[in-house]
């Protein structure tokens, strides 16, 4: 696979659900330095890029291997920022500072912490050989089919929220909707040229990929129910940040 790639994960200072939240401790070690090790576990990576506006994250993140060439200005790190702004910002700063801009970048949002190194690479390899996709992103099966959902009208009255689904289709088995999919933080793969031959980072050949269902850190619940989870199944992730502090 001759291509540069390199992980991009973002990380602001500013949390107001959980402060702190991307260092925030998940048994022993900041919540960051889970995506940080299943990117130094990958065998695809080769550099790991972290987009942050604050200089303590920059500082765990560079003990635990990552790279934090600049730090993103505080007009990208917003609550309304998105991520095509961080991710124009880093194209940029390559395009101007190093010899390479990676090929593609795979983002790995911190609050998805327990990744798969070995998904991570199936999900780059899906992407890299792949002759028309614009970009990759994971999602997981929706437990329950939002085609059973109703919308209340101003009646008061229940109604399917498709309009071709009436409300006695809806009292079908779920196995008679399609699948539907819920993004998630495991794993996006995007392609620095469709980008800036864009201006998207998706476009509309993105490749579906189904990923396993991981929790997302959202509350101070979402790291208790991480710990037990951890402490239930163990974690590669956790022992490789384990060895690397011996």
């Amino acid at each position: 696979m001759n291509k540069f790639i390199a992980a991009i994960i973002p990380a602001r200072g500013g949390s107001k659900g959980v402060p702190g939240k991307n260092i925030f401790n998940l048994k022993g070690f900041p919540l960051i330095a889970y995506s940080i090790a299943a990117a130094r576990l990958s065998e695809k990576i080769q550099r790991i890029i972290v987009s942050t506006d604050s200089n303590e994250i920059a500082d765990i993140c560079r003990n635990y291997g990552a790279e934090v060439p600049f730090l993103r200005p505080p007009e990208l790190a917003m609550d309304n920022s998105t991520d095509k702004d961080f991710m124009d910002h880093v194209i940029d700063w390559f395009d101007n500072n190093e010899v390479n801009t990676p090929d593609y970048w795979v983002h790995l949002r911190p609050t998805t912490p327990l990744r798969d190194p070995i998904i991570v690479d199936d999900a780059i390899i899906n992407m890299v050989n792949s002759n028309n996709a614009t970009s990759l992103r994971s999602a997981h099966i929706a437990p329950e089919s939002p085609f059973k959902w109703f919308v209340r009208n101003k009646k008061g009255y229940f109604h399917s929220i498709i309009d071709s689904i009436n409300n006695e289709r809806i009292n079908d088995p779920r196995q008679g909707f399609p699948d539907v999919f819920v993004p998630d933080g495991y794993v996006d793969v995007l392609s620095t040229s469709f980008i800036k031959k864009t201006n998207l980072l998706h476009g509309d050949k993105m490749i579906g990929f189904i990923s396993p269902h991981c929790r997302e850190v959202d509350t101070i619940d979402d790291f208790d129910y991480l710990e037990f989870e951890i402490q239930k199944k163990g974690s590669v992730l956790l022992d490789f940040l384990k060895k690397i502090k011996d």
